[in-house]
């Protein structure tokens, strides 16, 4: 790039990057980088914004900074309907007021979740063009709330990695806005990006191993993996039935709970979710209450992320965090399951449930389903080469989890699990248990030989227990984001908002990322 090219796209980035825009140009512009959703309605309120003007202007960003720019590559593709849902939502909104919760926030969808009028491709070339009949029980939610469903984001392809985003819809990888150089993580890496670049107000993603918490650790964002059973997936593409969930990915824990707030519930499109609205809270916001820290009893689940590959500048970060915990009044203790390594040995033989729960899946879409089975998937060369291999195994297995003597075993093992970390919690008496959501810094992308880290498959995925990540600093000279991850009883969403809300508005680690060229 010549050196006039340069001085030029420093420019354009030095507009776009700290958006800002007016109904009324006599009026305090808004702005939109960073912006809340309370900021957005009280902008509303006080008629200095209108949906249309919000919306145009994160369209106009995303047009900016995704594909030119830095190209943040996280957007498969936006919603050429978003303006005229913004218009009605104004119109609605000058006669009856907002419309729900949500009123015309913009938000950003991971692209496994069906979407009416807009392809849902789970990433792969496979299923380009594919318009489910019907919207995602999540999306519905959210759209009967007031949001605006303003783009569909990029992930790894079927969700497969928890690593990297890449994907055979998009060419190339999905760079992260605080260092382009580096990986999202995965597999709602596209979501994490979108949000943390200010392209919608919060989003959706999905979290079967980690693919919610690792990417909002990564960009210094707020994730919450629910409880199995508070959220449904009906309508998700699914990767693991038995260990899928969806939430949601937000700058500011007030965010994340206020979609939280919104799909929260049983869904009898969803059976593991019936036992929801016994358990739910009537409000997670009214849980945002400072003070939560003094008297709480954390304990430090050592266990989730010590090993030889972590990273001492990860370590620092977390010490300090404990530190922060400590200053706040929490009481901190050494939190071990003793029997963990034994639980983990009875494990016997392996358990894919990829293909009969995709195929299930595409069975219940009946004439409207693209595909039928992996092997049609695999046949078309329609994917990424990244994936490949394991599309051919799963064509290949013909077990199902039903029958399956690794999948019997993988439950007997989730169950003890499930009964040691209670059993510790209990005798521990503690609120949470923290660690590192991710144990080393995001890797270079291309980079195979470094250690990829991951602390958030052990505990929460195998017990099906509630977690939360929000932002705890930054490693390598304050730049790369990191976070903490805080695990509860289970149904313990509430009492986890109370303390990670405290955590952030005491330390306030989230910053914008610095959007410059490659």
């Amino acid at each position: 790039m010549t050196r006039h090219a340069q001085l030029a796209t420093a420019l354009l980035f030095a507009a776009t990057s700290a958006t800002t825009l007016s109904a009324q140009p006599a009026r305090r512009p808004f702005r939109l980088e960073e912006a809340t959703i309370a900021q957005i309605h009280a902008a509303f309120k006080a008629k200095t914004l209108t949906c249309r003007a919000l919306t145009k202007a994160y369209l106009d960003r995303i047009d900016a900074l995704d594909k030119r720019g830095p190209a943040i590559n996280a957007i498969i593709l936006v919603n050429p309907q978003a303006l005229a849902v913004a218009d009605s939502l104004d119109k609605r909104y000058a006669t009856g007021g907002p419309t729900g919760p949500m009123h015309c926030i913009p938000m950003i969808v991971k692209d496994n979740f069906e979407t009416v009028g807009l392809q849902t491709t789970g990433g792969s070339l496979a299923l380009e063009g594919w318009k489910p009949l019907q919207d995602a029980t999540m999306v519905r939610q959210i759209k009967n709330a007031g949001a605006i469903v303003l783009a569909k984001s990029n992930l790894a392809e079927w969700a497969f990695s928890p690593y990297e985003t890449v994907s055979s819809m998009l060419p190339g990888y999905s760079h992260n806005p605080y260092a382009l150089d580096r990986v999202t993580a995965g597999s709602s890496g596209g979501t994490a990006a979108a949000v943390a670049a200010s392209f919608g107000a919060v989003g959706l993603g999905t979290d079967t191993g980690n693919s919610i918490r690792g990417p909002s650790a990564h960009q210094a964002l707020v994730g919450i993996r629910s409880t199995m059973g508070l959220t449904s997936r009906a309508g998700v593409i699914p990767l693991n039935a038995s260990a899928d969930v969806a939430g949601p990915m937000a700058r500011t824990v007030a965010d994340a709970v206020a979609v939280f707030d919104v799909v929260v519930g049983s869904d009898p499109a969803d059976s593991v979710t019936a036992p929801a609205d016994a358990k739910r809270s009537a409000s997670y916001a009214s849980f945002l209450v400072r003070g939560a820290l003094k008297g709480a009893r954390i304990g430090i689940l050592r266990q989730a992320y010590e090993r030889p590959t972590l990273d001492a500048d990860v370590q620092r970060v977390f010490e300090r965090a404990v530190a922060d915990l400590r200053a706040q009044g929490a009481v901190i203790v050494e939190a071990r399951v003793d029997s963990l390594d034994a639980i983990q040995r009875r494990q016997q033989g392996g358990c894919n449930r990829f293909k009969p729960d995709l195929e299930r899946y595409f069975a219940a879409r009946g004439s409207n389903a693209p595909v039928k089975t992996i092997d049609e998937i695999v046949r078309s060369r329609k994917y990424h080469p990244t994936v490949e291999q394991r599309l051919r195994d799963a064509a290949q297995s013909t077990e199902m989890p039903e029958a399956s003597a690794g999948c019997q075993s993988r439950e007997r093992v989730r169950t003890a699990l499930r009964d040691a970390v209670l059993q510790m919690m209990d005798s521990l008496k503690i609120d949470a248990a923290i660690y590192p959501t991710w144990s080393n810094p995001p890797r270079l992308i291309g980079d195979l030989n470094t250690p990829h880290g991951d602390n958030s498959q052990l505990f929460s995925p195998s017990t099906g227990f509630p977690a939360i990540t929000v932002p705890m600093g930054y490693t390598r000279d304050n730049r790369l984001p990191a976070g903490i991850s805080f695990l509860g009883r289970p149904w313990s969403e509430g009492r986890l908002i109370q303390l990670v809300y405290d955590y952030e508005q005491t330390t306030k680690h989230r910053r914008a990322p610095v959007l410059m060229a490659r």
